[in-house]
């Protein structure tokens, strides 16, 4: 038997677009790192100077590195920022009274 002509099928299309997957959403928080006592300020020992990753400061005269970089003061005094004499290095002193 042959179906009358004037029948349709119903197709059913989208409304929305489909939602897939994304690489976004995803951060952490700053590090803070950085200068943390600036030039001519007045330290103690065991004072956090500057916090890196890597050296892009070098300590000098009375300042030590901790195994992340950090560069803290070895005796109270005052920071003093300086080039080195003959390297393009920066270097942080602490200057006694």
């Amino acid at each position: 038997m042959k179906q009358p002509s004037h029948i349709f099928t119903q197709v059913r299309t989208a409304t929305k677009k489909a939602g897939g997957s994304t690489n976004n959403g995803r951060d952490s928080a700053g590090r803070r790192l950085g200068i943390k006592a600036h030039a001519n300020t007045k330290v103690t020992a065991g004072s956090i100077i500057a916090r890196q990753r890597g050296r892009k400061w070098y300590p000098g005269e009375n300042v030590g590195m901790g195994k992340d970089h950090t560069l803290f003061a070895k005796v109270d005094g005052v920071v003093n920022f300086s080039a080195h004499p003959w390297k393009k290095k920066k270097v942080v002193n602490i200057i006694t009274a």
